[in-house]
């Protein structure tokens, strides 16, 4: 059973919109809690965001139904804190259980302020979040912000950044030994479910790998004469002993699509077999990419690269900016309005350049702001003649300086 927030205080409970906050304090968590506060005493804002957030996490059930569970309001106020404050799941269960102010906020200090959260409880909930409700909810709060601040919408500016991927540095050798332990996780299971032999020492089969990626890794690291004929020979064994597993785990997958249609197949082979073609597929990808880079010296672009097993949309982003010239990670369009207000973002699709894109993020601004917008404010590598013209089109003062050097003042 879910509500939205419990309307009753407990005994010793301040009520959340007096809650005093510190704000000399410069810690991250400050401004959060006093947003959310604002957000809380505005009730047609709050019923509005607790409504997004209701139509998530019931999606796949009734709420005057079962358990009671963590209330929209607490799970509004964790999700915040945690994107805010970039937390794992551990430290913000710890801050939930500890945390006197964030804990008042939530509703839940008092007399009685036993109540305790596990890690996976809060993961649970929280993930029902989409990504597109976390949208909607950030227009609520801009379109609120602008009522304050009705003049905000005249200025924007557009930047772009980095959200960096947490993925170890991607070295070829060290994809092929992640692609090769997950594919040997997921045939030993699935060889378990349709009672297939052969997959018995799958981890002796993963120890072997990596024992040989670890000799990669030291040599690589210490070179040394000859160091390039010794890591050819490394490279050689490693994609020998990875293209032979990758053999029976097609072999696996073959099994399972026969065996799909017979009754009593349960649910979790279909979802492992689709698992098993994904990583099946990205391992011979990083085989490839090894063989081509290290066996055969050829150069691989780019745009051909794979910089991680786990997540394949990660991409290399050359800035040239300290102290990360080189990014790996997925670059995000952002514009920020007048007020600081962030009123628009954006994901950039693999290989698309900011300049191709920022036009039609423009105009979908401009109609989102009824055409308020009068000045913005990009930064050179947005700048093309086209967007020149059209961006002159769709604001009345584009600032967008074009690429090259400064011309030397007269």
């Amino acid at each position: 059973m879910r509500t939205a927030i419990d309307p009753q205080l407990r005994l010793g409970c301040v009520p959340i919109d007096q809650v005093e906050l510190n704000t000399h304090c410069r810690d991250e968590i400050i401004p959060i809690l006093r947003s959310l506060q604002l957000i809380y005493a505005d009730e047609k804002l709050r019923n509005t965001i607790l409504g997004l957030v209701a139509a998530d996490v019931n999606a796949g059930s009734r709420a005057d139904r079962g358990r009671t569970g963590m209330n929209y309001w607490e799970i509004l106020v964790l999700a915040s804190v945690r994107q805010g404050c970039n937390l794992d799941y551990d430290k913000l269960q710890d801050l939930a259980e500890n945390h006197r102010n964030l804990r008042l906020i939530m509703g839940i200090e008092g007399w009685d302020n036993n109540e305790s959260f596990d890690w996976r409880c809060i993961q649970d909930n929280v993930t029902k979040i989409r990504p597109a409700t976390i949208e909607q909810i950030n227009w609520a709060l801009v379109a609120a912000g602008h009522e304050l601040a009705p003049d905000a919408a005249q200025s924007v500016r557009g930047d772009m950044f980095v959200c960096e991927s947490n993925i170890h540095y991607p070295t070829d050798s060290r994809l092929i030994d992640d692609g090769i332990n997950k594919v040997l996780q997921l045939c030993a299971t699935l060889s378990a479910l349709l009672g297939v032999t052969g997959w018995r020492q799958h981890k002796s089969l993963a120890n072997k790998i990596g024992k040989v990626t670890r000799k990669i890794t030291s040599t690589a690291k210490r070179k040394g004469p000859g160091y390039k004929d010794r890591l050819a020979q490394l490279y050689s064994e490693l994609l020998g002993r990875s293209e032979s597993t990758l053999e029976r785990g097609w072999q696996l997958y073959d099994e399972a699509l026969a065996r799909l249609a017979e009754p009593g197949i349960a649910d979790e082979v279909l979802s492992l077999t689709n698992d098993l073609v994904y990583y099946l597929s990205v391992t011979e990808h990083a085989c490839s990419q090894g063989r081509r880079r290290v066996l055969e010296g050829e150069s691989v672009p780019n745009a051909q690269k794979l910089f991680s097993i786990y997540e394949p949309d990660t991409e290399l982003i050359k800035r040239g900016k300290i102290p990360d010239p080189l990014q790996f990670g997925h670059r995000v369009l952002l514009f920020e309005d007048a007020a600081g207000f962030i009123c628009h973002y954006a994901i950039v699709p693999l290989r698309i350049e900011e300049r191709e894109i920022i036009c039609d993020h423009i105009e979908q601004l401009q109609q989102r702001f009824g055409g308020r917008i009068e000045r913005l404010s990009l930064d050179k590598g947005f700048h093309s003649p086209a967007n020149q013209k059209q961006l002159a089109e769709l604001v009345t003062h584009p600032c967008l300086p074009p690429t090259g050097k400064r011309p030397a003042a007269n």
